[in-house]
């Protein structure tokens, strides 16, 4: 499988979509990831005969990026997605869910997502226990044989 990763900044992203989609490639996903407390990485992934094409845009959390739904509408779902899980904001989305889209109105608010990120000077969260296994059940009972169904004849197995 082919594949190719291209840098691209807020202001070029809605022109290389748009690109994308004259020449034939479909939308397959987009990805996101904190670089650090204040920046994001975006990454636009298509597809066209198997071959992978990424567009990859690295964005500040206070500055919203373009939506690409209105060049792909199935785009609004996603970007809706990494608005509740990051905080990011989709400047010109088909359909703004305002950080709804999994959460209710009495939910907690978003980002879901936070940085977390340990350096040399803080001291590692302890680890999370496992859980001890649950006892394993006893095994099931033998089944009777099921009733025929209405219509049929009932087999007498006894005499079989």
């Amino acid at each position: 499988m082919r594949e190719e990763i291209t840098p691209v900044s807020s202001a070029d992203l809605i022109g290389e979509v748009a690109k994308l989609k004259i020449q034939g490639y479909r939308l397959v996903t987009l990805s996101c990831t904190e670089i650090d407390a204040n920046s994001i990485d975006v990454l636009y992934h298509f597809d066209k005969d198997l071959g992978l094409k990424h567009l990859r845009l690295v964005a500040l959390k206070t500055e919203p990026v373009p939506s690409i739904s209105p060049v792909y509408f199935a785009a609004l779902l996603i970007e809706n997605e990494i608005q509740d899980f990051f905080g990011l904001k989709f400047q010109g989305l088909v359909v703004d869910f305002q950080g709804m889209l999994y959460l209710e109105e009495e939910a907690l608010k978003t980002p879901f997502c936070k940085f977390s990120f340990q350096t040399a000077g803080k001291k590692a969260a302890p680890p999370v226990a496992q859980a001890e296994p649950a006892e394993t059940p006893p095994a099931p009972a033998a089944e009777t044989p099921a009733a025929a169904m209405p219509g049929e004849p009932v087999r007498d197995e006894t005499n079989a």
